[in-house]
């Protein structure tokens, strides 16, 4: 079954502004464990998928396969946000943070 077009124009609108949320995040203090980044992450997505889900048409089958189209291309927005932030923690680990050796 494919996607109704206007359900497919709503997927490609919902990408096109979560991208854009995510290219607007600025790393800055205090940090997110990357723990509740990928929280925050979740909550957003969850966001966009109530929001879109309202404005889908088609029977329960198309709208169940067109929400879980933008879940997933959601996801595979978030992923690499996430693998970037995870890498600016990373960046910002302080080596002389160690525990004194005795």
């Amino acid at each position: 079954m494919a996607l109704l077009p206007t359900n497919k124009d709503l997927i490609s609108m919902g990408l096109k502004e979560f991208n854009v949320l995510l290219n607007q995040q600025v790393f800055s203090d205090p940090l997110l464990s990357q723990e509740a980044m990928q929280t925050v992450l979740d909550d957003w997505v969850n966001l966009y998928v109530n929001y879109y889900r309202q404005q889908m048409t088609g029977e329960q089958q198309e709208l169940d396969k067109a929400l879980e189209e933008l879940r997933l291309e959601l996801n595979g927005l978030a992923k690499p946000f996430l693998n970037k932030y995870s890498v600016f923690l990373k960046s910002r680990e302080h080596p002389d943070h160690q525990l004194p050796s005795s």
